[in-house]
C-alpha cells in the first residue's frame, strides 16, 4: 500500500527564514502579493518589516489585517473581496494558525468564489488558489505545512474542516526568532497544540512509515523543550526546537490526519470561543486515557519518545506515565478546566449532543485507534468536565 506525501514546494527553515519572503517571492516568479494578518503583527511592527523588506526588492505590496483568532466565513470576506477586485498573484500569510487559515481560504475563495461551507469535508479541495507563502510565528498550528484549514460558519456555530492540496502552502518560512516575544499563555497553548498534533498524528489509523518519521521526531523536539518556552521566553534552542517540531506535526498530522482529541475540540473552540490550543489541550489527558486500550504500544513509543519513560519500561508503565506527563503538563502550563475558563456548566452539558455530532461530522474521530460511538463521545464530555 502507497502513502501520498504533499509538502510545501519550498521550506526556508532557521534563524533569519522570514527575511528570505523576497527571494522566495521572485523564484516563485510572483510580484503582487497580498499580506494577510492580524492586527497584533501590525501593532508589534512586523508587517512593516515584511512590506519594507519587498519594498526594498521592488515588490509592492498590500495587506489585509482583519482576520480574527477563531477565523469565521463573515471574518475572512472582506480578504475574499480585495483578491476578487485586486491583481494579486500571491498570497502572504503571517502570524498564527489563524491567518495562515485564513489566508488559505481567503486564496481559494478569491480565485474560485463561493461560500466556505462548500468546501467543507468530504470535499477534496485539489483546485489550487493563488500560491500562498506562510510565516509562521507561533509554534504550534503547522499551518504552514497542511492541506487543511478550520474556517467556522458564524450561523450554526460550526468549525469547518476543509481539506485537500488547494490548502497546501507553496512555500513557508519557518523561523524561530519571530516567537521569542510570545506571551506564556500562547507558547503553551501552541505548544500543546503541536504535541497533539503529533501523539494524535503517530497514533491515527491512517499512520504511514513516513508521518511516524515526522511524528516521533516531533514528540522529541516538544517535550523537552515545553516547559523552558514557557518558563524562559527568550530561550532561543528552546523556541528553535519547538518551532521546528511543530512544523514536523504539522507534515505528520497533514499526512496522517488528526483524531479524536480535534474531533472534540473544534466544537468546544466553536460554541464557547476556546482558542483551539487550549480546547485541544484540555481534552488530550482524558482522551489519550480512552485510546491507549485501542493501540497500547504506539502510545508507549509516544511516551519514550517524549523523553518520559524508558526503553526498558513496559508498554503499561509507559502508559501511564505518558498520562502522568501530559496532566502534569496541563498543571505546570496553568491550562484551565472548562468550568475556569468561564464555560457555564449547564450549557456545556445542554450542548453535549450538538458537539458530538458535530465532532463525528467531521470525520477526525474516525482515524482515532478506538472510534468512539455519539453516546461515548457525549459521555467523554462529561468526563472532561469532571476531569482534576
Amino acid at each position: 500500500m502507497s502513502h501520498r506525501i504533499v509538502l510545501p514546494r519550498l521550506m526556508e527553515v532557521g534563524a533569519g527564514a522570514s527575511r528570505q519572503l523576497a527571494r522566495v517571492l521572485q523564484e516563485l516568479g510572483c510580484s503582487r502579493p497580498l499580506i494577510v494578518t492580524d492586527r497584533m503583527m501590525v501593532e508589534l511592527g512586523y508587517v512593516a518589516r515584511i512590506a519594507g523588506q519587498l519594498e526594498e526588492a521592488g515588490i509592492a505590496s498590500q495587506c489585509f489585517a482583519d482576520t480574527l483568532p477563531e477565523p469565521t466565513a463573515a471574518s475572512i470576506r472582506a480578504g475574499v473581496e480585495m483578491v476578487r477586485q485586486g491583481d494579486f498573484d500571491s498570497i502572504v500569510a503571517l502570524g498564527g494558525g489563524s491567518p495562515i487559515d485564513s489566508a488559505k481560504a481567503i486564496g481559494i475563495l478569491g480565485k474560485f468564489g463561493g461560500e466556505m461551507r462548500d468546501y467543507r469535508f468530504p470535499r477534496d479541495v485539489s483546485e489550487a488558489g493563488l500560491p500562498l507563502i506562510a510565516i509562521p510565528t507561533t509554534a504550534g498550528t503547522g499551518s504552514e505545512a497542511t492541506r487543511f484549514t478550520i474556517i467556522t460558519d458564524e450561523t450554526s456555530d460550526e468549525k469547518m474542516l476543509c481539506a485537500g492540496l488547494g490548502f497546501m502552502p507553496i512555500a513557508a518560512l519557518i523561523d524561530y526568532e519571530l516567537t521569542l516575544s510570545l506571551p506564556p499563555r500562547v507558547t503553551a497553548d501552541t505548544g500543546i497544540d503541536a504535541l497533539t498534533h503529533a501523539i494524535e498524528a503517530y497514533v491515527s489509523r491512517k499512520a504511514s512509515l513516513y508521518s511516524d518519521a515526522q511524528a516521533l521526531q516531533a514528540m522529541r523536539l516538544l517535550a523537552p523543550n515545553l516547559r523552558a518556552a514557557f518558563h524562559q521566553p527568550g530561550n532561543r534552542a528552546a523556541r528553535e526546537a519547538m518551532m521546528l517540531g511543530a512544523t514536523l506535526a504539522g507534515i505528520a498530522f497533514s499526512n496522517a490526519s488528526v483524531a479524536l482529541v480535534h474531533g472534540m475540540s473544534r466544537p468546544i473552540g466553536a460554541f464557547f470561543h476556546v482558542p483551539h490550543g487550549l480546547s485541544n489541550a484540555m481534552l488530550l489527558p482524558a482522551i489519550t486515557a480512552f485510546s491507549i486500550p485501542a493501540a497500547p504500544e504506539r502510545y508507549a513509543d509516544c511516551a519514550r519518545a517524549m523523553g518520559v519513560a524508558a526503553q526498558t519500561d513496559s508498554v503499561e508503565v509507559a502508559n501511564a506515565k505518558l498520562l502522568a506527563e501530559l496532566r502534569a503538563i496541563n498543571q505546570e502550563l496553568k491550562v484551565p478546566s472548562p468550568e475556569q475558563f468561564g464555560i457555564a456548566r449547564e450549557r456545556f452539558f445542554e450542548l453535549r449532543a450538538t458537539m458530538a455530532k458535530q465532532a463525528l461530522a467531521s470525520g477526525s474521530p474516525g482515524n482515532n485507534p478506538r472510534v468512539p460511538t455519539e453516546a461515548e463521545i457525549i459521555d467523554l464530555y462529561e468526563t472532561v468536565w469532571n476531569q482534576e
